[in-house]
């Protein structure tokens, strides 16, 4: 009985293993394992739907079927004036470049590329040669944040110059009319605006600084012969570009002649004097017929009579010259930068005499002209250098009666009376300027040689001024103690040192002297800016003239850059001014 039983159980098990080997063997000719004797199943595989937004396109731009568990790639192109702002959708992936990469497909999904406007920029700015035929060769202009700019070398027209650029936006216009690049020409004397835009109107505009040359006005000079004569004038036409910050004259006549002694005879740059056919206001002075062209030779920073003319206008000296820098063309050759600057002469804007003054120079015998009428005084000689007057005649005779006299009671016994003294006859004020200007340039010919400028008018007191001539002061000489910063100079004047005798006019000395140091600082400051003003005009006048880093008479130093020459300028000036800060005081 028991042994059925087992039999039993063992045919049992033996039918159910047969199931099992028999179902086993059924799935493997199926494939259910991944491996088959004859076909293999198709994988499945899913869409990747591509869009895009509006600014640009992907590629391919259909729906894209994927094997489950690759990837695919998509092009993104923006269109001019966009930019890719990203890319998403639901299959996920990255972007590199313009490359969408999606992640391995399990589903169907999407890409979707977005796109957004660019900022309008100008990218770069130039000129070229090829579209320019003014130019020698091409000029790129540097950027800085939104200003574009460059120096053109030359003296070039650039009244209609055709510029290059590259921009992202929809376009670019001047004033509201669209540009092409290398196409559209414009003047570009002043400062010129252009503006980007983008579609969406969004704009940002850009300045065009485009400096000529040196950045300073052009005189233009035309004669039909050399000027070779500091007598006889020249006849020929006169016109000025005033560049951007003075107004041009139109070609006019104009008389030419030489001018200047030392200056005149000595240096290859010559000085000029100009007689325009009638009167005109040249850079916002005073108009008048008559102009003095300075070389500024010796000087080599171009700026010591600046300077001086700085101190005259701080001063109480009734008129002080001013002057402009230009660069001067004569006959079509450039001649380098030149000091433009009034005369010294008689006029309502300039020295007003009025119908019965006197305007007088201390000057030498061997600087008279044949035509110049003079007098003497114990002390020195006097130039009339206006009115035109007859040796004897009746004004030659009041004048010169007139400063003999105050010279006479100058050096009396009673020089300081307030009733009789020599105050009675001069400007007190004006004299103690007029002597601290020069001294603190020791100006070497303001101590007796030349250029030592005063007037009266009957009726009125005598009076010291214009100041004239420094370009041989603040130490630029080499034939006397006026080289120095250490010294007096100007006090031994004859008459300057007889009325510091007088304590009233020291003490007078000692007040101004505050006042003009106290402008050191500005003054100093003018300094540096004259000369970044001329940076490139010095640079350009060198090229000419050849003069930095050689000596040129008299220079009592020679430094190898124009830098230096300012430098030692400027150094000059504080020593000359402590220096005297301390002896001021011991009048």
């Amino acid at each position: 009985m028991k042994s059925n039983q087992q039999d039993n159980a063992l045919m049992t098990s033996l039918f159910f293993r047969g199931m099992l080997a028999t179902a086993f063997t059924l799935l493997l000719s199926c494939g259910g394992g991944g491996q088959s004797s004859g076909s293999q199943a198709p994988a499945l595989s899913f869409a990747v739907t591509p869009s895009a937004g509006v600014g640009g396109e992907i590629s391919p731009n259909t729906p894209q079927t994927i094997t489950q568990g690759s990837t695919t790639s998509f092009t993104v192109t923006p269109d001019s004036g966009y930019r890719v702002s990203g890319v998403d959708g639901t299959c996920g992936g990255s972007l590199s470049g313009n490359s969408y990469t999606t992640s391995a497909i399990t589903a169907a999904c999407t890409v979707k590329a977005a796109f957004s406007e660019l900022d309008p920029v100008l990218e770069s700015f130039s000129f070229r040669a090829e579209h320019n035929s003014a130019l020698e060769s091409d000029l790129e202009l540097d950027a800085s944040g939104a200003q574009f700019s460059a120096r053109l070398a030359s003296i070039a027209d650039v009244k209609s110059l055709v510029p290059s650029f590259t921009f992202q936006g929809a376009e670019v216009t001047v004033e509201g009319v669209v540009q092409a690049s290398g196409e559209d020409a414009q003047d570009f004397t002043n400062v010129l605006s252009y503006t980007v835009s983008n579609e969406s109107g969004i704009s940002k505009t850009y300045e065009i600084d485009l400096v000529r040359f040196t950045g300073l006005p052009i005189i233009y000079l035309s004669t039909n012969v050399p000027v070779t004569s500091k007598e006889e004038y020249v006849a020929g036409t006169f016109s000025l570009d005033g560049w951007r910050s003075h107004e041009s004259i139109e070609e006019m006549e104009m008389k030419i002649r030489g001018r200047g002694n030392s200056t005149w005879a000595l240096h290859p740059k010559k000085p000029y004097q100009l007689k325009l056919e009638s009167k005109r206001s040249l850079f916002g002075m005073s108009s008048d017929k008559k102009w003095l062209f300075l070389a500024e030779y010796s000087d080599k920073t171009l700026i010591r009579n600046r300077l001086a003319f700085e101190l005259g206008r701080l001063s109480t000296l009734r008129w002080t010259p001013s002057g402009h820098f230009a660069e001067v063309v004569f006959n079509g050759t450039h001649d380098g930068v030149y000091h433009v600057t009034e005369k010294v002469e008689d006029g309502a804007n300039r020295v007003d005499i009025g119908d019965t003054g006197f305007l007088l120079e201390i000057d030498q015998p061997d600087r008279i002209d044949p035509d110049d009428v003079f007098f003497r005084t114990e002390n020195y000689l006097v130039n009339i250098k206006e009115p035109s007057v007859d040796d004897g005649d009746e004004q030659y005779l009041q004048v010169s009666r007139h400063i003999n006299e105050f010279e006479r009671v100058l050096f009396s016994s009673d020089f300081t009376s307030v009733e009789s003294g020599y105050a009675t006859y001069v400007d007190i004020d004006s004299f103690v300027d007029w002597f601290l200007v020069n001294e603190i340039a020791k100006n070497v010919d303001a101590q007796w040689y030349s250029s030592i400028f005063f007037h009266w008018v009957p009726g009125d007191k005598i009076k010291m001024g214009p100041i004239w001539d420094f370009d041989l002061a603040f130490g630029n000489v080499d034939y006397a103690d006026a080289t120095y910063p250490e010294g007096w100079w100007v006090r031994w004047n004859t008459w300057i040192g007889r009325m510091l005798e007088d304590p009233r006019f020291a003490a007078r000395v000692k007040e101004r002297f505050a006042f003009f140091d106290a402008q050191r600082p500005q003054i100093k400051q003018n300094i540096q800016k004259w000369a970044e003003d001329l940076q490139f005009a010095q640079a350009e006048n060198d090229s000419i003239w050849q003069t930095i880093g050689e000596y040129v008479w008299p220079n009592p130093v020679v430094y190898d850059t124009y830098e230096e020459e300012v430098t030692h300028l400027s150094d000059w000036l504080d020593a000359r001014m402590d220096w005297m800060a301390d002896s001021v005081e011991q009048l």
